[in-house]
């Protein structure tokens, strides 16, 4: 475990005095305030430990508000002797959802769609040239759905990946950024992702400075957009700096 028994969540919103602006509620006839109180450029508490499943060759817990999911690798083993010789490793991806995830049964996001981005996300991050004809399995599980799921899960994942001794080029931190009326509000929660006009979620490398991929859905104006890319960008070196802190109290621990 990363982290001790009743520690504090890290924080790792953007810098305020970059992108502190005054803006205009949503609703201009009442002042509009975030669910959780929150500022708009005001991430949620990072609460992330390593080796949560002894079964698993790594794992990884994150609890980001009320968004908490528990990713398990697996691997690298054989491949599947149907499968065509390849000189480079194969990543396979698999996110679920319990049913007691989302306030409605069934309410829950396509896990098909949630794992094809999951596996786009962390690909380019994987050296897989270091374990040839052989593959590792990602399982995520969203215990909780809060808000900002993917994200959460695709740092969650890269953090089991560290553990699980994979090679990597780097971490992999998310942050996403929805567009409600004038306002850019990051890392929202499930009732601010109902009323979006608009999100937008950089995946990256942190210490490199590397976009691994970038998701927009909704109309952006070009200056929109740059904001809300400085600011996942931001954010996700914050993020990174955490996953990075948390792997090694992981390793002091187990060395300890």
């Amino acid at each position: 475990m990363a982290a001790k028994a009743g520690a504090a969540p890290a924080t790792y919103s953007p810098s305020p005095t970059t992108y502190k602006k005054n803006r205009p509620p949503i609703f201009t006839d009442v002042d509009w305030v975030r669910p959780d109180g929150r500022d708009f450029h005001q991430c949620r508490p990072a609460f992330l430990r390593t080796g949560a499943v002894n079964a698993a060759s790594g794992s990884a817990y994150a609890e980001f508000g009320n968004t908490k999911v528990i990713v398990s690798i697996f691997g690298p083993r054989e491949s599947k002797k149907a499968m065509l010789y390849s000189d480079t490793g194969r990543l396979n991806c698999n996110v679920t959802y319990t049913t007691f995830a989302t306030p409605v049964r069934g309410q829950a996001s396509d896990n098909k769609e949630i794992s094809s981005q999951l596996h786009k996300s962390l690909e380019g991050a994987i050296m897989l040239d270091t374990f040839p004809k052989t593959t590792v399995d990602v399982f995520a599980l969203v215990l909780e759905s809060g808000g900002c799921d993917l994200p959460v899960v695709i740092s969650c994942a890269s953090l089991a990946l560290a553990d699980a001794g994979i090679m990597m080029y780097d971490l992999v931190a998310a942050v996403s950024v929805s567009c409600l009326g004038k306002n850019l509000v990051i890392d929202p929660v499930s009732e601010e992702e109902n009323y979006q006009d608009g999100s937008l979620m950089i995946t990256c490398l942190p210490s490199r400075n590397e976009v691994t991929q970038l998701t927009i859905t909704g109309e952006w104006s070009s200056p929109k957009i740059h904001e809300a890319m400085e600011l996942c960008l931001d954010a996700c070196s914050k993020l990174g700096k955490i996953m990075r802190s948390c792997l090694k109290e992981s390793a002091s621990t187990s060395q300890g």
